[in-house]
């Protein structure tokens, strides 16, 4: 069975891609930083039948990038790595003049340098599956300018380019920057907590990742709202 690692799996995206994959027999390294939430989601995905293995921790810790890989090789290997982890930066968003700047550190690390540690890790794997599949979830604050989300976009604007370089060094992969459009996650009720307007549940985006994986179109960015006009 292939195998993928999401990091970032115990809510929201992270969980919606993960029951996906699960229903289509695809086995799982998930990774959270909350232990009791990680497992329920764990044990909830392995009813679908597929081995599901479960590992807290933080994704800027480089010993827990090396349990995940290394429990997907118990696996078979890696045939897919989702890097969904994400700080904000500020909780909720600020203007830059008021953004602390280890704030921002902390949101690069989480978002650009950890998502390349566990690339780096895993690369001889999905080197070896012959089809790896490299997912870097994206967001539109990384291509526009919106007013408190500089840090973030920032962050993601550099992981955007990490997947591009990644992508031209690594052309036997697919690697894939996603944005996923407007969701309800704890992450989006996090950055603006004073926004009631309902948005679009995680696993309504999910078929364009799937869309991804079954039609592996060339490396690139990505958005799953066009994606989904697609299908």
């Amino acid at each position: 069975m292939p195998v993928a690692i999401i990091t970032g799996a115990s809510k929201g995206l992270g969980r919606a891609l993960g029951a996906a994959l699960a229903e289509r027999g695809w086995d799982l390294v998930l990774d959270a930083r909350t232990a009791g939430v990680l497992e329920e989601t764990a044990v909830a995905l392995s009813a679908y039948g597929t081995r599901v293995e479960a590992l807290p921790g933080d994704v800027t810790d480089a010993g827990h990038r090396a349990d995940l890989v290394a429990a997907a090789r118990k696996l078979g290997g890696v045939d897919l790595l989702v890097n969904n982890a994400s700080a904000l930066g500020a909780e909720p968003l600020v203007r830059l003049e008021e953004l602390g700047l280890d704030g921002l550190r902390h949101a690069l690390e989480v978002n650009v340098v950890a998502a390349l540690g566990l690339i780096q890790e895993a690369l001889p794997l999905l080197r070896a599956a012959g089809s790896g599949a490299v997912v870097d979830i994206s967001s539109d604050a990384a291509a526009e300018a919106y007013e408190t989300w500089g840090g973030y976009g920032a962050s993601k604007a550099a992981l955007d380019h990490v997947s591009a370089v990644l992508a031209e060094e690594e052309p036997g992969l697919r690697v894939w920057a996603v944005d996923p459009g407007d969701m309800g996650t704890d992450l989006y009720r996090a950055a603006v907590p004073g926004d009631d307007d309902p948005r679009p549940a995680p696993d309504s985006v999910v078929p364009a990742f799937l869309r991804l994986l079954e039609e592996r179109p060339a490396s690139g960015r990505y958005a799953a709202p066009a994606l989904l006009e697609g299908r």
